[in-house]
């Protein structure tokens, strides 16, 4: 299934362009895959407008992104001209363009816009270009504890992959992918899962409205010995 063409339109119109780090995956890198760990070569998929470059930057590793969005890129290689060859249009889904390893990928909600299928085809291609022991953060993956998985969108065919939201935050992005922990474990089933955070949020408004967000961060680790 690959990248939704709805965001190329989100990013064209000027929707989504966040541009500050996102504090979970800060966090989660300094703890679990800091540069001083011998995490120095990253990967990240779905980088948007680029909201992490400057956090990685700071950190002098050296970074690579796929964005399926045109608009999204070239508005990054205006920023960071020094990433034109680092930072591609692609499908990662299908294909990781970049030769050699890395030690790290990272992901803010980007690979939950795609079917289960499509999600195990990434965690397989990530085996070849994810050293041994290499590591794998995921922010922000959406939980079916999340109001929009019930309550929104249509059922896109696997039990876990909803689209055609007619309103909401997801209204306009084509698939969102939603997980509990079993579907979790088993999509990564060829990882050493080192940690789960589960989030849920309870919003309530002036006018007696609520609504209840909740969704996954992660860290996963390629075994030694997986296949490459």
């Amino acid at each position: 299934m690959g990248f939704s063409n709805e965001w190329e339109s989100q990013y064209l119109t000027g929707h989504h362009l966040s541009r500050w780090p996102w504090t979970d995956l800060v966090s989660l890198v300094m703890r679990y895959a800091s540069p001083k760990g011998g995490y120095g070569r990253v990967l990240e998929l779905g980088c948007g407008a680029g909201a992490n470059i400057p956090f990685f930057e700071a950190l002098g590793v050296d970074y690579h992104s796929i964005e399926g969005s045109r608009t999204a890129v070239s508005l990054i290689h205006e920023q960071f001209p020094h990433l034109r060859q680092k930072v591609v249009v692609g499908d990662y889904t299908e294909r990781i363009p970049f030769p050699g390893v890395f030690d790290l990928v990272v992901d803010r909600s980007s690979l939950t816009c795609n079917d289960t299928e499509s999600i195990r085809r990434c965690l397989r291609l990530l085996e070849s270009s994810l050293r041994e022991e290499g590591r794998f953060i995921a922010v922000d993956w959406f939980s079916v504890d999340h109001d929009d998985y019930n309550k929104v969108g249509e059922d896109a065919g696997d039990g876990y992959t909803r689209h055609n939201f007619s309103s909401g935050d997801f209204a306009g992005t084509g698939n969102v992918h939603f997980f509990d922990k079993p579907h979790l474990q088993s999509i990564f089933g060829d990882y050493e899962l080192l940690s789960m955070q589960h989030k849920r949020l309870d919003e309530e408004f002036s006018d007696g409205g609520a609504r209840h967000l909740a969704s996954w961060n992660l860290v996963a680790e390629r075994r030694p010995g997986a296949a490459s």
